[in-house]
């Protein structure tokens, strides 16, 4: 898909160099990847502390 954006050019050539993608195309992709990922894994933190896991290993590992 094809768009346009007003991004600073400082704040792209700064993310290529930490990131080490060649193009704008893959850092914007791999921007957005990432920021996926952390927004999931902040979702699952609401779960802390709510789900029961009283769990015996011992019996599941049938010792």
């Amino acid at each position: 898909m094809r768009t346009t954006l007003d991004i600073p050019e400082s704040l792209v050539t700064d993310a290529m160099e930490i990131t080490g993608t060649k193009t704008k195309s893959q850092v914007i992709r791999k921007a957005l990847e990432e920021l996926i990922l952390r927004q999931k894994r902040l979702k699952l933190l609401t779960f802390k502390g709510k789900v029961d896991l009283s769990i015996d290993l011992d019996s599941l590992r049938k010792r």
